[in-house]
């Protein structure tokens, strides 16, 4: 059971991690001046589910087995990399190509897009997976 100034800690940086403006929002932000509302209610949702994810990884206990391997943590960071790295070539190569296909499709790519994203973004993954106090 952790002390309650470590408690108190731990809830100031979860506040301001909260609260605080990334890549996400910016994300969100980017598709809905980019194509429309129904376009940034898509990336919204989509990058809840990812929050989602990590949230259910830290607790079933994907946090202790980070920590234990530098190396799996270190493999986790690549693919979020890579991933970041393929998503932003795509979005090059659909601007170079001009049109984007229909708004449905433009919502769904949106929704799956922003999940996978915040799945796969490392700082994401370093900040939901560490241990709470509680661990």
């Amino acid at each position: 059971m952790p002390d309650l100034t470590q408690f108190v800690l731990y809830v100031a940086a979860a506040a301001i991690h909260a609260t605080t403006p990334g890549p996400g929002i910016f994300y969100v932000a980017a598709r809905t001046l980019a194509g429309d509302r129904a376009e940034g209610v898509a990336s919204s949702l989509g990058t809840g589910l990812g929050g989602m994810i990590h949230v259910l990884a830290g607790a079933l206990g994907v946090s202790a087995l980070v920590l234990a391997s530098a190396e799996l943590f270190t493999v986790l960071k690549l693919f979020g990399a890579a991933y970041l790295v393929w998503l932003g070539l795509r979005t090059i190569q659909a601007a170079r190509r001009g049109a984007m296909s229909g708004l449905a499709d433009a919502s769904s790519r949106s929704y799956r897009n922003s999940s996978t994203r915040r799945t796969a973004t490392p700082p994401c993954n370093s900040w939901c997976w560490v241990p709470s106090p509680s661990r």
